[in-house]
């Protein structure tokens, strides 16, 4: 704790002036500078809290509106970091949380913070994205819906889609595994959401793990086809893949080195167009209309029917 409180006086030292220079910038207009964040994500709280709280400032110097965090990246990852969350420290965890809250209230931030929430009795615990207002207060949590066979064995599913607006424009929350079901997309779609911060855990991983070349790629099928920006963070620990910012189109827009910490910026500007394939039919896909045009009743339209 001594070490974030020290990084957190030394920045009010070195910036307090610029602060509120650069607080709310580009406010409802449709802009969003992003700050896409990687680091060796591991189970000491403490050590993770010293990099969250080092790239919130650094971060905030670059003029970011939204910091976002890779999955657990408060808590560890459980089934690799830890084999256990018996011994778990629940209390440590919540200080820090209290700590990130404290911090982005400080930098006037938004923050998306990886973590795990705790549930009563012998409930297990979310794997949560905990979302901190630039007041410091968590105004929502979203749970990762769809947990792998090994999270289950530690993890209690969500049940619910987080949607927020930021600077006028809908974002909403995923993690990792969600990557591999396009029905939550199409659900984010179908209630206007057009940024997706999605935090990702695939590192740690054995040399030519499959994951690296997948997930960012699938992530690319789901930007395209849905007309989304998207924030995808992962943990910089050997072996990973690094943050990747994509654009609607569903083109990386830029990325990070792998297996090295640092802080991906990108702008999210709502005004520019790009292209589109599905846009003109999409709405009626969403709401069941699997064709395109108009579809007609003709006596040789049976299938099993020949034309000549």
């Amino acid at each position: 704790m001594k070490a974030f409180f020290y990084i957190l006086l030394h920045f009010t030292l070195l910036c307090v002036c610029t602060l509120h220079l650069t607080a709310q910038a580009d406010k409802g207009n449709g802009k969003i500078t992003v700050a896409s964040c990687q680091f060796p994500v591991s189970a000491d709280i403490q050590q993770n809290l010293h990099w969250i709280a080092e790239q919130m400032i650094e971060a905030k110097t670059k003029k970011a509106t939204i910091v976002h965090f890779p999955e657990c990246a408060l808590s560890g990852y459980p089934g690799t970091d830890m084999t256990s969350l018996d011994n778990f420290n629940w209390k440590e965890l919540g200080s820090a949380t209290d700590s990130v809250a404290s911090l982005a209230k400080k930098l006037e931030i938004w923050v998306v913070l990886g973590s795990m929430h705790r549930l009563s009795g012998r409930n297990k615990p979310y794997n949560s994205l905990y979302l901190i207002t630039p007041e410091g207060v968590i105004a929502d949590r979203y749970d990762k819906r769809f947990c792998t066979s090994t999270d289950l064995e530690y993890f209690t599913p969500g049940d619910h889609f987080v949607n927020f607006t930021l600077n006028g424009v809908s974002c909403g929350l995923l993690i990792c595994y969600d990557v591999r079901f396009p029905e939550l997309y199409r659900g984010y779609s179908a209630l206007g959401t057009r940024v997706i911060f999605q935090s990702f855990y695939n590192a740690k991983s054995a040399a030519g793990s499959i994951h690296p070349l997948i997930m960012p790629v699938t992530a690319q099928a789901n930007a395209a086809s849905n007309y989304f920006y998207m924030s995808l963070t992962n943990s910089s620990a050997p072996e990973s893949w690094p943050c990747h910012f994509l654009t609607p189109d569903g083109l990386i827009q830029n990325k990070l080195e792998k297996n090295i910490p640092g802080i991906l910026i990108s702008v999210i500007d709502t005004s520019v167009e790009y292209y589109d394939a599905s846009g003109e039919f999409r709405r009626d896909a969403i709401k069941g209309k699997l064709n395109s045009g108009k579809t007609v009743v003709d006596t040789l339209s049976g299938r099993k029917l020949r034309s000549y």
